[in-house]
């Protein structure tokens, strides 16, 4: 008789001597070597039972991956569903991806024991996308879908596409890239069935999903104001001045791109460590080095989705 696996208990950041971000080296995230969907029970099973009857009839999926825990957990469910062999994560790779993101993505898909299959994407090609109005995300999400349409879904066989929008998502305003996955029909799982974020995030810490607690990481273009052309090389700026910050053992943080100005979002408890001598100046070390004339700190901590939300008339806090 088999028995059950029990979930992994994962001390994200919590342990003193344990790194603060799940990039560092060694993150205790990590220490688990595969999930535990055995250990699933109550709401959490019975969520991940109803995603498996909305895959019911689907011989091989593949899934938009990010490697963000809603698309974890869409694409641990699917293979609990549908085995690994019929299930491929499909990483959408551009620069306006993290090097960093990308990184994490294929740990945790090794975690989730599923095929990474990288799809290269030419959003910044397009005029539409470059000139970052508030349809910047449906561009992008529109040549991602395009992109697995025309060169995957026959190449690997799928019998179709699912991302990992979560309930809480279906309600917002300020995603426009929704638009894109109802133009090619791409399913929606984890919302159907009614799943929020918490419930999303229970459910990756029954499975041990490294990135059960992991910060919402939009991409690296949502740090440009809208109306501000999106190129490779302010991408290129951000990705390097974030990855400063990380180095310093910071546990999340966004860079945003204000020309001349690197203006650094950090959670407002760990605000004081930015001001401690060596670490100040080795951010604005960083800064200076890839391309910011001048180093902020904004004082009033990370806002996520900042410039989108300003643009539907929501204030700054998300």
């Amino acid at each position: 008789m088999t028995s059950l696996r029990e979930p992994v208990t994962l001390t994200l950041g919590t342990a003193p001597s344990a790194p603060t971000s799940l990039f560092a080296p060694g993150h205790p995230g990590f220490e688990v070597e595969a999930m535990t969907p055995d250990a699933l029970n109550g709401e959490a099973l019975a969520l991940a039972d109803a995603v498996a009857a909305e895959l019911a009839g689907v011989r091989k999926l593949g899934v938009a991956y990010s490697g963000g825990v809603d698309s974890a957990v869409l694409l641990a469910l699917a293979v609990r569903a549908l085995g690994a062999e019929n299930v491929t994560a499909l990483l959408g790779v551009s620069p306006s991806l993290a090097r960093r993101e990308r990184r994490l993505a294929h740990q945790v898909a090794r975690v989730i024991g599923a095929e990474v299959l990288e799809v290269a994407t030419l959003e910044g090609e397009n005029p539409d996308y470059q000139k970052n109005d508030a349809a910047r995300c449906f561009h992008c999400k529109d040549e991602l879908f395009t992109r697995i349409d025309d060169d995957v879904v026959g190449a690997q066989q799928l019998d179709a596409v699912a991302y990992g929008e979560n309930a809480d998502d279906a309600t917002r305003h300020d995603r426009p890239g929704a638009g894109a996955a109802t133009r090619h029909r791409v399913l929606r799982p984890l919302s159907v069935v009614g799943m929020t974020k918490s419930q999303v995030r229970e459910v990756a810490r029954q499975l041990s999903l490294p990135v059960a607690d992991k910060p919402a990481a939009p991409c690296l273009a949502s740090r440009i104001p809208f109306g501000q052309e999106v190129t490779p090389e302010k991408l290129r700026q951000i990705d390097d001045l974030e990855d400063a910050v990380y180095e310093q053992g910071f546990s999340d943080c966004r860079v945003r791109h204000h020309g001349a100005v690197g203006r650094i979002e950090l959670p407002t408890d760990e605000l004081a460590r930015a001001m401690e001598p060596e670490i100040r100046a080795a951010l604005v070390a960083a800064g200076k080095e890839t391309g910011f004339q001048h180093v902020t700190i904004d004082l009033d901590g990370i806002r996520s989705g900042l410039f989108s939300l300003q643009v539907v008339g929501r204030g700054g806090h998300a």
